[in-house]
């Protein structure tokens, strides 16, 4: 009798796993839906973002990630793809040093990223859990945690992200990270002014740090709500084009 309790709470134990992970996927999956669907894998973006200008370019599993910076020196042009990294100055190509490959793409990549969020979240290197429920400002969010495989996950694989989503429409309303890099540090991100564009949802954020380093990134939510977290800068989008590809 012992063993068949013990072999029906394994089961239980693994149903409930399942549950929670097909749950995240479903959360996470409807969140793309909303904001933009198949549309991003077949479409070219611009925008500006201090004072740089960014372009994705995605058609048929095939990328390109830009970014173009008036310089003194001329406009350079970084893009990273599926052959890798290519840099020009004033359209002539230059040698990337081999120190700085993995820090342009990184700075590249990562200001996609975080500007076509929640796109990108089903990607095979990312694990997603939903860890509960909270509650912000009266509004009802799930709460994905977010970690990624080592294969594929990128130079950051170790970084952890925290997605609070919208229960009622799937928007992406809150996130957070924590990263290593540079001494390491917590961040949560409050987003505002969304806006469609072409088919595509946008954000701006505000932008704040948790002084702690080993405060749990499900915390944040509560630390927001009580004004004790730092508000350090403001992420906005601007002129954002879409067009069709």
């Amino acid at each position: 009798m012992r063993r068949y309790f013990g072999i029906l709470l394994v089961t239980f134990s693994f149903l409930n796993i399942t549950i929670a992970q097909s749950s995240a996927t479903e959360i996470v999956d409807n969140a793309i839906k909303i904001s933009g669907g198949t549309t991003y894998d077949n479409a070219v973006v611009y925008f500006s973002f201090r004072n740089k200008t960014y372009r994705s370019d995605r058609k048929k599993g095939m990328y390109k990630l830009e970014r173009f910076v008036d310089t003194p020196n001329g406009v350079i042009h970084d893009a990273v793809g599926n052959s890798g990294l290519k840099r020009a100055i004033e359209n002539c190509p230059v040698k990337v040093p081999d120190s700085l490959v993995t820090r342009i793409s990184d700075g590249v990549n990562s200001v996609h990223y975080f500007a076509n969020l929640p796109y990108g979240l089903n990607a095979t290197a990312v694990n997603k859990k939903l860890i509960g429920e909270a509650t912000i400002n009266e509004i009802s969010y799930f709460k994905i945690q977010v970690t990624f495989n080592q294969e594929g996950g990128g130079t950051d694989y170790e970084d952890e992200f925290m997605y609070w989503i919208r229960k009622e429409d799937f928007t992406v309303d809150y996130l957070a990270y924590k990263y290593a890099v540079n001494g390491g540090g917590i961040r949560f991100r409050e987003a505002y002014n969304s806006r469609v564009v072409n088919g595509i949802r946008f954000v701006d954020y505000n932008n704040y740090k948790a002084d702690d380093l080993s405060t749990p990134l499900s915390n944040l939510d509560e630390l927001f709500e009580k004004g004790r977290l730092k508000l350090l800068s403001k992420i906005e989008l601007k002129d954002i084009y879409v067009y069709p590809n």
